[in-house]
C-alpha cells in the first residue's frame, strides 16, 4: 500500500502549487472557547442531512456552516439551497472533492457521513488537514483502518467524535453504571438485537448506467472502480443499497447493529476486542443482487460474558408486516443478569426486570451527541467526549471480526452448525430460536443451508487473529490509489 504523510496529502491535493500555505501555526490553529466554530460536511444523502440539522441548532454556540461537500451534484446543490432559505440564512461554498475543501484555512470542523468505504480515510485526511471530526459509524470498513484514526487523532491532538449517538444518553449510562454494581448479579450475556425488515433489493441482469450527476470515481474512492451491480426501486443503482456490498458496507451489523454492539460492550466494560469470535447467517428467503447476509449470529467470546448479536432482516412470519421481538426488544440491547435483565429499547431508555418479567427500575433521557463534540472542540478536553474515537474503533472492530468468519465460512448442516458452536454458553439457543424465525420465513435450512464461520482466535493487543492468514488478509483491504489509507498517518 502507498503510503500517505501530511507531506504527501499536501503535496497531492487539489491545491498544490496555489498561493493559499499550509504552515506550522495555521496546521495547529484550534478553535477557542469563545471563537465561532466554522463547519462543513461531507455526504449528506441520508444520514448527513441529521449532521447538518444538529449542527444548525448550535449556532447559537457559535456554529456556523462554511462549506458542503457531496460526490452528488444534486444532493449538494439540495443542500446549499437548504442552508440558505434558513430563517438565519447560512450561505456556503460547495465541493465535490472533500481534498479541495479540506485545504481552507476558515475551517475548523469536519462532519462526515459517507458510505463507510470513505470514513476513515475521510477522517484522517480531514485530521492530517487540522480538522477536528465528527464522523458516522461504523467508524471503519474494516479493522485496521479504524485503528489508523486513532493515531492520526491522538498525533495531531484532535477532538474525533464517534456518531454513536446512545453515548450521549445519561438513561443508557446510568442504567450501566446501576449493573455494573451487581444490582442484578453477574452479566450472562449481553445481547445486542437488529430485528430491523429488509426486504429485497431486486436482480439485475448487469452492469447498471451511474447518474450523470454523480463523480463515480470519487464515489468509489479507496474502493475498486467497478460499476454497480444493483437498482433498486427506491434507491437506484448507487445510493444507501451499498449497505449490503462487502466493497462498500458491513451489512446491517455495520448499518444498524454498531449501535447496539456499542451499547452491549459498554455493559460489559470491555475495552479491547474479543479473543474469540464466530459467525452463522446467510442471505435468506429471497435471491437478490447484494452480497451481505439478512440473517446472522456474531458470538464474541469475553471471559466475563459473551456479546451475542442477532440480525435478522425477514419479518416475524411469512407475509407479515412486524418483527420478531426478544424479551421486548427488536432492536433492542438485552444484558442478560444472574437476577434479572435490562432491557435498552432505543438510545433514550432502560428498563430493569426480574427473572419474572417484573419492573424494577427505569431509567430516560439523553444529552446532545453534537452539543457534546462542539463543547470539546471549544474546551480541546478529549476526556470530555461521549463516544471518542477510541470507543468507536473498538465497535466498529467487533462488527469486523463477525463479517470476517462469515465471509470465511461454508455451508452446514443445523447439526453441523449445533455441533460446532455447542461448547459456547447460549450458542445454541440462539441458533435454534433464528432456526425457528427462519422456518416461519418458509425457509429450511436443512435445504438451504446457513454459512457457519470458522471460530477466529485474536491477541486482542496487536489486533490479528492467531494462525489464520485468511482472516487476517480480511482485516484491511487492497486500496485503489490515490484513495490510499496511510500506513503512518
Amino acid at each position: 500500500m502507498k503510503k500517505q504523510t501530511r507531506r504527501n496529502f499536501l503535496k497531492t491535493s487539489l491545491f498544490a502549487g496555489a498561493t493559499i500555505a499550509w504552515t506550522a501555526k495555521s496546521w495547529a490553529q484550534v478553535p477557542g472557547a469563545n471563537s465561532s466554530i466554522r463547519v462543513a460536511t461531507v455526504g449528506f444523502h441520508s444520514r448527513g442531512r441529521s449532521h447538518i440539522q444538529g449542527m444548525v441548532k448550535l449556532a447559537p454556540e457559535g456554529v456556523k456552516y462554511v462549506a458542503l461537500c457531496d460526490v452528488d451534484q444534486k444532493v449538494l446543490e439540495g443542500g446549499k439551497e437548504a442552508l440558505a432559505k434558513l430563517k438565519e440564512p447560512q450561505n456556503v461554498d460547495t465541493y465535490v472533492d472533500m481534498r479541495k475543501m479540506y485545504e481552507r484555512k476558515d475551517l475548523d470542523v469536519v462532519t462526515i457521513a459517507t458510505p463507510n468505504h470513505w470514513h476513515a480515510l475521510s477522517a484522517i485526511w480531514a485530521i492530517q488537514a487540522g480538522k477536528d471530526v465528527y464522523v458516522e459509524k461504523p467508524v471503519s470498513h474494516n479493522v485496521w483502518e479504524g485503528r489508523k484514526i486513532v493515531e492520526a487523532a491522538r498525533k495531531y491532538n484532535k477532538i474525533v467524535q464517534t456518531g454513536t449517538q446512545s453515548r450521549s444518553s445519561y438513561a443508557i449510562k446510568e442504567a450501566v453504571e446501576w449493573v455494573q454494581a451487581g444490582n442484578l448479579g453477574k452479566i450472562k450475556i449481553a445481547r445486542g438485537l437488529c430485528y430491523k425488515p429488509r426486504a429485497s433489493i431486486g436482480d439485475t441482469e448487469g452492469p447498471q448506467k451511474v447518474p450523470e450527476t454523480i463523480n463515480y470515481d470519487l464515489w468509489c474512492g479507496p474502493a475498486p472502480l467497478t460499476p454497480p451491480m444493483r437498482n433498486s426501486k427506491g434507491n437506484g443503482p448507487i445510493h444507501y443499497e451499498w449497505h449490503w456490498f462487502w466493497d462498500y458496507g458491513c451489512g446491517d451489523l455495520g448499518n444498524q447493529g454498531i449501535h447496539q454492539m456499542d451499547i452491549a460492550r459498554w455493559f460489559l466494560g470491555e475495552d479491547r476486542l474479543s479473543p474469540r469470535v464466530f459467525s452463522v447467517g446467510g442471505r435468506l428467503g429471497y435471491v437478490d443482487d447484494a452480497e451481505t447476509p439478512n440473517t446472522q449470529i456474531v458470538y464474541h467470546d469475553y471471559e466475563k460474558a459473551p456479546l451475542i448479536f442477532e440480525v435478522r432482516g425477514l419479518p416475524e412470519k411469512t407475509g407479515s408486516k412486524n418483527m420478531d421481538k426478544y424479551k421486548g426488544g427488536s432492536v433492542a440491547v438485552i444484558v442478560e443478569c444472574e437476577n434479572g435483565y435490562v432491557l435498552v429499547p432505543n438510545y433514550t431508555s432502560a428498563t430493569a426486570f426480574d427473572n419474572n418479567g417484573m419492573k424494577l427500575k427505569e431509567w430516560k433521557g439523553a444529552s446532545d451527541h453534537f452539543d457534546n463534540f462542539i463543547q470539546c472542540v471549544k474546551s480541546r478536553n478529549v476526556g470530555d467526549l461521549h463516544a471518542d474515537i477510541w470507543e468507536g474503533h473498538l465497535s466498529s472492530a467487533l462488527c469486523h471480526t463477525g463479517n470476517v468468519s462469515y465471509r470465511l465460512g461454508h455451508k452446514a448442516s443445523p447439526d453441523e452448525v449445533k455441533e460446532s458452536i455447542k461448547a459456547s454458553p447460549g450458542a445454541v439457543e440462539t441458533f435454534e430460536r433464528m432456526a425457528q424465525h427462519l422456518a416461519a420465513n418458509d425457509v429450511d435450512i436443512k435445504k438451504d443451508q446457513v454459512t457457519m464461520g470458522p471460530v477466529l482466535t485474536m491477541d486482542p493487543k496487536v489486533e490479528k487473529f492467531i494462525g489464520n492468514k485468511d482472516a487476517d488478509k480480511l482485516l484491511t483491504r487492497e486500496y485503489r490509489a490515490p484513495y490510499v489509507v496511510p500506513e503512518r498517518v
